[in-house]
C-alpha cells in the first residue's frame, strides 16, 4: 500500500477508482482512492481509512448512505442506500457526489 498526498494506491493493477465530489472538500479532505475492493462498501472503507472524518459525511449512524449523497458506479446510480455491496469490476469508476435539491 502506498499513500501519495491524498491518494491511496494499493499494489497491483486494474483497480477500481473512487472519486469524491469537490464540494465535500469544504468540510474535509477528499481522497482519490484506487482499490482492489470487489464491492462498494469495502472500497468506501478504504477511503475512510485514509480520512475517518469522511465517513460521517457519506454514511449515517446505521452505516447507510446519507440521503444527500449519490453514488455512481461506471455511470449507473447506486439505488440501494443500505448494505452497499454493489459489485465493482476491474477498472470500475466510482463517483461519490452530494445530491442537489431545490428548484
Amino acid at each position: 500500500m502506498r499513500i501519495c498526498s491524498n491518494t491511496l494506491i494499493l499494489p497491483g493493477g486494474n483497480l477500481a477508482k473512487l472519486t469524491f465530489t469537490q464540494q465535500l472538500s469544504r468540510f474535509t479532505e477528499v481522497p482519490e482512492v484506487e482499490t482492489a475492493a470487489d464491492n462498494l462498501r469495502d472500497a468506501l472503507e478504504t477511503a475512510f481509512q485514509l480520512n475517518p472524518t469522511l465517513r460521517a459525511y457519506i454514511l449515517d449512524e446505521q452505516g447507510d448512505l446519507r440521503f444527500h449523497v449519490v453514488i455512481f458506479i461506471d455511470g449507473k446510480r447506486v439505488m440501494q442506500r443500505s448494505g452497499l455491496r454493489d459489485a465493482l469490476g476491474v477498472n470500475s469508476q466510482v463517483y461519490v457526489l452530494q445530491a442537489l435539491s431545490g428548484g
